[in-house]
């Protein structure tokens, strides 16, 4: 039981000034802003019952990242703002709800039939599931094609009414691949970064989306690219050389450049982090711990496995209960004595792939339950709805492994989540090598291939019977490496690169391979991470 714990990159600039957009401001200059675009505004609107219209504030890593950038820089945050009705007075509403914030937020609006085919469509069904590594779910419908450059029209649009040629425009994420292009041809404005938060996919894959030269040169109209992991980088720097030969690409230190007919281009890796303090301080209040008391005054003698998940066929979820049910059938003794605990997110509802997946996951928590369950232990929770804060945090300060085995992931923040919030640092963390994390958690969690089953369910076995001291020694090292690679050393790290003139200079993410030999696996000793004494 846990007990509670190079070439210049100026970006545009014109000759000998270097923009950095980290830099404060005078109150009333309006000039050198940071201008963030992101598919969503970082907040939500929504109707009252009573008809009147509200704002909320967002959340997630984005949001936690560049608020305060952009309080302390001024600038635009530009953005759908969560609904297709038509609010009336919209910008007034933004403008009066928001006075306080430092900086501005310009509204992309979309009809229902353009966030369908645009956001639904070519963004969640066309190019997902393809930089996902599963082409098989892939659909590639002309209609969302045409869709998603119209719609990336819009948000260019709405770039080039709120900018000026110094401002820096940083562009989020793979709704929005086409815009630095569209913004070139209608705007002045050329100071361009772009960050994929998802995968990008390899040459064999990025190569069966219709049109995908296009969209790499598209991409190659930023000023700055970043990309979440070194394996995304060779990617992406493959497809470069595969598809544009015209390009000439030079890697030295991690960070690529190409040039192109008429620009030079910087393609780095910029692993996204969490606020981890801050985690950590809310996992240590008073109310979080009484939940976590809780939780396990529930579970007695037992030790909790945990999966947080969004549903989605990226998350490996049904494959990681088939290792729970392996494990269960390979070590009977301990029946009784864990519990999974897996919570999935509702997302999507109502798209027939996703109900499909919401109905396989229950039919396999059914089975197992069925075949093991004894009386007075059931062996898996299963969770289907959204956790409040203090829920989720009492979940995470509580459970002795995060099982988190997606089949593919850009990042997953909720590995690093996990372990800011293990107090007690009497934790394990057992983590799929697709997921980006790995590349820099991978030498102080148990890594595993989550298509294979028998060795998810070993690593499993083995972190719940690894002794405490060999616990907190890797726990304590898997907080200390998020605590200084946070996300707000990802924000510096992309803007240091975006106002860099020596790249030389610039850190390289060291990435993590993990081990192909079963033995291997079932440790770290062979790796030389273990304890001293181990």
């Amino acid at each position: 039981m846990n007990q509670h714990t190079g070439p210049s990159t100026d970006v545009g600039s014109t000759p000998g000034e270097v923009i950095d957009p980290r830099a404060g401001r005078s109150s009333g200059d309006h000039s050198n802003r940071l201008i963030v675009v992101s598919n969503r505004l970082p907040i939500v609107v929504t109707q009252e019952e009573g008809g009147e219209w509200m704002f909320s504030p967002g959340s997630g890593g984005l949001v936690t990242a560049l608020v305060p950038v952009l309080r302390d820089r001024g600038g635009v945050w530009i953005g759908w703002p969560g609904t297709t009705a038509d609010v009336p007075n919209l910008d007034q509403l933004l403008h009066d709800g928001t006075g306080e914030f430092g900086y501005e937020l310009r509204p992309v609006l979309l009809s229902e039939e353009e966030h369908e085919l645009f956001y639904h469509g070519y963004s969640n069904e066309t190019v997902w599931p393809l930089f996902h590594d599963l082409q098989s779910q892939a659909v590639f419908q002309p209609t969302y094609r045409s869709a998603y450059e119209q719609v990336n029209r819009k948000y260019a649009e709405a770039i080039a009414e709120a900018c000026t040629p110094d401002d820096f425009i940083w562009v989020h994420d793979y709704h929005l691949m086409l815009v630095g292009e569209m913004l070139r041809e209608i705007s002045d404005c050329t100071n361009l970064a772009f960050f994929l938060h998802i995968p990008f996919p390899h040459p064999d894959i990025f190569m069966k989306l219709p049109g995908c030269g296009a969209v790499l040169k598209a991409l190659l109209s930023f000023n700055l690219i970043g990309l979440q992991t070194q394996r995304d980088h060779r990617n992406f720097v493959q497809c470069v050389r595969t598809l544009l030969k015209p390009a000439r690409v030079k890697v030295a230190r991690g960070m690529a450049t190409i040039w192109t007919d008429d620009r030079e281009v910087h393609v780095g890796a910029f692993p996204i982090g969490i606020d981890a303090r801050d985690f950590a301080a809310r996992a240590a209040r008073d109310e979080v711990a009484e939940k976590a008391w809780f939780i396990h005054e529930e579970l007695p003698d037992r030790q909790i496995v945990l999966g947080v998940d969004r549903l989605d066929y990226t998350k490996g979820i049904p494959h990681r209960l088939e290792a729970f049910r392996n494990l269960l059938s390979r070590h009977p003794d301990l029946h009784g004595h864990v519990n999974l605990i897996q919570v999935v997110v509702p997302s999507r509802v109502g798209i027939p792939k996703y109900d499909a997946l919401k109905t396989e996951i229950e039919q396999l928590v059914g089975e197992i339950n069925g075949r093991f369950t004894q009386s007075g232990w059931v062996p898996i929770h299963y969770i289907f709805r959204s956790l409040s804060q203090i829920e989720l945090l009492g979940y995470y300060r509580t459970a002795e492994v995060a099982l988190i085995t997606p089949l593919k992931d850009g990042m997953n923040l909720v590995a690093k989540e996990f372990c800011a919030c293990s107090l007690e640092e009497n934790a394990v963390l057992v983590l799929s090598q697709f997921a980006g994390a790995s590349a820099q958690l991978g030498r102080h969690a148990l890594v595993v291939n989550p298509y294979d089953v028998e060795e998810t369910a070993d690593a499993l076995f083995r972190a719940l019977t690894m002794p405490t001291d060999e616990r907190r020694y890797h726990m304590h090292r898997l907080r200390r490496n998020i605590r200084r690679q946070d996300i707000f050393w990802w924000v510096d790290s992309f803007m240091k690169a975006a106002i860099d003139k020596d790249l030389r200079s610039f850190p390289v993410i060291e990435e993590y391979i993990p081990p192909h030999d079963r033995e291997d696996v079932q440790g770290w000793t062979s790796q030389g991470e273990g304890p001293p004494h181990t």
